[in-house]
C-alpha cells in the first residue's frame, strides 16, 4: 500500500461506491420490470371480453347525484308504515312494510342521548332521520305515518321523515283512547 494516508481512504470509498451503485442500478431495473408487468396485464383482456378502464377514463366520468346507499340484503320496499311511539321519556321509530315486518328501527337512548334528553323534539328527529335512512338503503319511496303517545318527539318525527325524502302519503294519529273502559285509580290527595 502507498505510505500517504489520503490515498488509502480514495481506494476505500472507490470500493464501497461500487456495491451500492450495482444495488441502486438493480433497484431501478426490478422498478421498471414491475411497471412493465402492471401495464401489460392492465393491456390484458379480462374474462368477460372488456378491458379495464384506465384511471383517467373514470375520473372523466360525470358523477351521480349521491342518493343512499343499498344494503347488503335489500327488501326492495317501495312504501312502507313509520310508526312514531312518543312517550314523555323516549322515542321509538319503527318502519315497517305494508304488512307489519319491520324494515328498520331507532330509539333515542340508542341513538346516544341519555336521561332527559331523550324525550326532546331533537333527539325525535335524530332517531326519525336515521331509521327512515335505514329504510331507504331498502328502497324506500313513500310511507304513511302513524303517531302514537303524548310526546315532544311527534311532529319533529313526521317532519325528519319528510326532510330526508320520503314522500309521506298519510299522516294519522294512533293514540289508543279509552271509552270509559277500565276503573281509573284512586284520586291523588295533594
Amino acid at each position: 500500500m502507498s505510505e500517504d494516508p489520503k490515498e488509502e481512504s480514495v481506494e476505500e470509498t472507490t470500493k464501497t461506491a461500487a456495491p451500492k451503485a450495482e444495488k441502486t442500478a438493480e433497484k431501478t431495473a426490478d422498478k421498471s420490470a414491475e411497471k412493465a408487468e402492471e401495464a401489460a396485464a392492465d393491456e390484458q383482456v379480462e374474462e368477460g371480453g372488456t378491458k379495464r378502464p384506465t384511471a383517467a377514463q373514470l375520473l372523466g366520468e360525470e358523477l351521480a347525484p349521491v342518493k343512499a346507499r343499498k344494503a347488503k340484503s335489500s327488501k326492495n320496499i317501495t312504501h312502507g308504515v313509520v310508526h312514531v311511539k312518543a312517550t314523555f321519556n323516549n322515542t321509538i321509530v319503527s318502519v315497517t312494510d305494508l304488512s307489519g315486518n319491520v324494515i328498520s328501527w331507532g330509539s333515542a337512548g340508542g341513538a346516544g342521548f341519555k336521561g332527559s334528553r331523550k324525550s326532546t323534539a331533537y333527539a325525535g328527529t335524530v332517531v326519525a332521520q336515521d331509521a327512515v335512512r335505514k329504510a331507504m338503503s331498502h328502497g324506500l319511496k313513500e310511507a304513511e305515518v302513524q303517531i302514537q303517545g303524548p310526546g315532544a318527539g311527534r311532529e319533529s318525527a313526521v317532519r325528519a321523515v319528510q326532510s330526508c325524502g320520503v314522500n309521506v302519503l298519510n299522516i294519522s294519529d294512533v293514540t289508543p283512547v279509552p271509552h270509559n273502559g277500565c276503573r281509573a285509580r284512586k284520586r291523588r290527595r295533594v
